[in-house]
């Protein structure tokens, strides 16, 4: 008898057990179940949870401007067995490049192999590809009017060698029916570049790179446009654009090679081609290169319906990240000048939503000078470091880079 006893108090508990399992969720509110002391949600059969939202993912894409590779350079980054390091041309700028989620660089030479050549043919050694790679470079810009300085042969193979590094590139494509932009993905968030350089305007529509006529078949593997006939080439730019984002592009980079040499401020068709990309485009930022000196950056907003959703950062030009011009060379100290230009993007991860855009700039100053009987280059960030860093300490050309410092700010008219 006690025996049945038990069995029977033990299926009576059972059955209570059970059915305020299945129960409780119909005595809550909303057939809720709150977190205070009640059961876990998640172990309640047919219980409501509150879908939770996902937050808001900030992207920052850092981009540089030129890195040029002239003859003084290639021999003073030679080493004692033959081969070739830049390393040390980047090793203060590497925290920055670093940091950022996405980095970009413009490469203004090629890697047409040996002899290596600087102006106005430049070849570099594949050594520089590695060692931008090292300094944390995602992407890579082709598009510029030095690309085809060893020919098609010599773009093709500058292609091969950045791939082989790592690198996303835009500019150039070894087939021609080869998608016109590259993604890198960030935290989650792939971010699309899309890179054009000008041409020398015609009006017979042959195809002008660097003052040179170029055949049908190697204009077929660049990416290329016409001032001559800007709306028309807009929106062959603009397809490239959709097919970036149809490809799954969350944040789309444009890149124009643009402008003139050695002007410190846009001219009226870069100022008129950044509107006009901004009111027909789905991008959200625009760097910009070709002038070798700084110019200003902006919130540009779109004037119509139909392209970028919000204010677009356009950085008209960011110098030269590296390079043998100056005031030495060219008499023109803004040479010496470039930037590390930030956009940074508040992206949804669920809806491609750009909840916030902002940007800023750290300017940098290409140093150099002669130590132990060789030459030397450095790339000083013009940050609150500039006045403990130790290359300017060497050279003793601290004074010319806070002149620098304080040139740059006023260009770029941002903080």
């Amino acid at each position: 008898m006690k025996k049945k006893i038990v069995a029977l108090s033990v299926l009576c508990v059972a059955v209570i057990f059970v059915g305020a399992v299945f129960l409780l969720p119909l005595f809550s509110v909303d057939g809720r179940v709150d977190g205070s002391g009640g059961l876990d949600p998640d172990l309640v059969p047919g219980a409501y949870v509150e879908p939770r939202e996902i937050e808001p993912v900030s992207v920052t894409i850092l981009c540089t401007g030129d890195v040029m590779a002239h003859k003084t350079q290639i021999d003073a980054q030679k080493q004692a067995d033959g081969t070739y390091d830049f390393t040390d041309n980047f090793q203060y700028i590497k925290p920055y490049v670093e940091e950022a989620d996405i980095a970009i660089c413009n490469l203004e030479t090629t890697f047409g192999q040996a002899p290596y050549t600087g102006y106005p043919a430049f070849s570099s050694p594949d050594e520089l590809a590695a060692n931008l790679r090292a300094t944390g470079f995602d992407m890579v810009a082709t598009a510029n009017n030095h690309m085809l300085d060893k020919g098609l042969k010599g773009a093709l193979r500058t292609l091969e060698i950045l791939r082989a590094n790592g690198f996303a590139v835009s500019g150039s494509v070894t087939e021609p029916t080869d998608p016109r932009y590259c993604i890198a993905e960030a935290k989650g968030i792939k971010v699309g570049l899309v890179s054009y350089t000008y041409q020398n305007t015609t009006n017979d529509r042959r195809v002008s790179i660097n003052g040179n006529v170029v055949s049908n078949e190697t204009a077929a593997h660049i990416n290329s446009f016409n001032y001559a006939f800007l709306d028309e080439e807009l929106a062959k730019i603009n397809e490239t654009v959709k097919a970036c984002r149809a490809a799954g592009a969350q944040i789309v980079v444009m890149f124009y090679h643009w402008g003139e040499e050695y002007q410190l401020s846009a001219n009226k068709w870069q100022l008129e081609m950044a509107q006009k990309t901004i009111d027909t485009m789905d991008v959200d930022v625009i760097f910009g290169s070709h002038p070798h000196v700084l110019q200003q950056a902006a919130m540009v907003s779109p004037t119509v319906e139909g392209g970028a959703r919000h204010t677009v950062p356009v950085f008209y030009s960011l110098g030269n990240c590296i390079s043998n011009q100056r005031a030495e060379t060219l008499n023109n100290k803004y040479t010496e000048e470039g930037v590390l230009a930030r956009a940074i993007i508040t992206i949804k991860p669920d809806t491609g939503e750009v909840t916030c855009v902002d940007m800023n700039a750290t300017p940098t100053w290409v140093d150099r000078y002669k130590s132990g009987g060789r030459t030397h280059y450095a790339i000083i960030p013009l940050d609150e470091n500039l006045d403990s860093n130790p290359t300017l300490a060497e050279s003793g050309h601290l004074s010319r880079a806070r002149d620098a410092k304080e040139a740059a700010r006023g260009i770029l008219g941002i903080n």
